[in-house]
């Protein structure tokens, strides 16, 4: 388990919709010692951006149509993030790739939370993907974001049985519930400053961690 930040670590969330694992997050800092400095839409309808103006927590937003390319979102995005210097970076459910000069220059500082144990149904559609192969379980995934889609060092995972009758619209229930204990419990890690990435491994505690072993066995 994840021991309370010693000091105060600054985090910076981006959203593009509902907002449910911001809202895990909003609920888990006081008591964990992180802060969420700002949160940041690319979806001005995001309700998420309604969580958080609830809880006085400032938000931006950057509005995906409004830019002409990749790099120009990229950049603007940049210049955002490097002004408020946040410790890390937490994707929460957004929909948007980041280009590969982005990730590189934020490297080992973005984390993010996938409805899969990856490396199984990277992408979107992942609850369909797993009742379309009678799949026994599903699960989510933290890991950190490199330039391959959902494809950086695994953090952690944590799995939920797949019944015979089970629907997407269940198993994402199912599955969203154990991301709201799993994403709080990561982010905690970093603030505690037991938790980084080395040489492309991740390190808890010096050690390398095994996420096929479950959440932080």
């Amino acid at each position: 388990m994840a021991n309370k930040a010693t000091s105060n670590y600054r985090i910076i969330v981006l959203i593009s919709g509902n907002g449910t694992n911001l809202q895990a997050l909003i609920n888990d800092a006081p008591k964990s010692g992180f802060t969420i400095d700002l949160v940041i839409s690319n979806k001005a309808d995001a309700y998420g951006l309604k969580r958080a103006k609830k809880h006085q927590i400032p938000c931006k937003i950057l509005e995906s149509q409004l830019f002409n390319s990749q790099e120009d979102f990229d950049h603007a995005l940049t210049v955002i993030l490097d002004e408020k210097n946040p410790q890390l970076i937490v994707l929460a459910g957004f929909m948007r790739i980041l280009g590969k000069k982005f990730v590189r220059h934020f490297h080992g500082r973005i984390v993010n939370i996938h409805p899969s144990l990856l490396p199984k149904y990277p992408g979107i559609n992942t609850y369909q993907r797993a009742l379309d192969a009678e799949d026994r379980t599903h699960g989510a995934t933290v890991h950190f974001v490199t330039e391959e889609l959902d494809g950086g060092p695994i953090i952690a995972q944590q799995s939920v049985e797949i019944s015979p009758y089970e629907t997407t619209e269940t198993l994402a229930e199912k599955t969203l519930k154990i991301e709201h204990a799993l994403y709080p419990e990561v982010v905690n890690l970093f603030a505690s400053g037991r938790l980084k990435m080395t040489d492309g491994k991740v390190m808890l505690d010096k050690e390398i961690v095994s996420p096929k072993k479950g959440r932080f066995d």
